[in-house]
């Protein structure tokens, strides 16, 4: 392909991802205010369309370039291999990882609750102030923050207390 298209092409392509990233953030806010969802859960969500987007242009800046995916396959492949490697060695890592989507999709926790959990070896409660990929942070009552990972909150009973 001559140079020119080429460029023009990504050009091209780089304009549609920032309009499509803008067009989602635009939606994402909407749909925010209409449903009132809390912040965090919005930058979630934005987070992902924008990973989406991301790889489908990597995927159409390949393609536009002429690179042979077989060479490419090989490279990812074994890219993955040693991240999954990794991930094995790491377990509880990928557990607090699926244990953060399920926290966001499915559990009633959010930023601002106060909560105690459950635990026989961790007697904590206070005022959640963030839930990030890997765990939960919470202020406790003498104002210290400790973080608690997202799996033991799946694993152990929260109680919510009332403020």
């Amino acid at each position: 392909m001559e140079l020119k298209i080429q460029i023009a092409l990504l050009a091209g392509s780089l304009l549609i991802l920032i309009a499509l990233m803008a067009i989602t953030k635009r939606i994402t806010k909407k749909v925010t205010l209409v449903k009132e969802l809390e912040p965090n859960r919005k930058k979630v969500v934005l987070n992902t369309f924008y990973f989406l987007y991301y790889i489908i242009f990597i995927a159409a800046v390949i393609i536009i370039l002429g690179i042979d995916l077989q060479k490419l396959s090989i490279f990812f492949s074994s890219a993955l291999a040693v991240i999954g490697i990794a991930f094995f060695a790491q377990w509880s890592l990928l557990s607090n990882l699926t244990a953060s989507v399920i926290i966001f999709f499915y559990h009633p926790l959010k930023i601002g609750d106060k909560i105690r959990i459950l635990d026989k070896e961790l007697d904590s409660s206070g005022i959640v102030t963030d839930i990030t990929g890997f765990y939960v942070l919470i202020e406790i009552e003498s104002g210290q923050k400790v973080t608690v990972p997202n799996s033991t909150i799946l694993q152990k009973g929260v109680e919510f207390l009332k403020n």
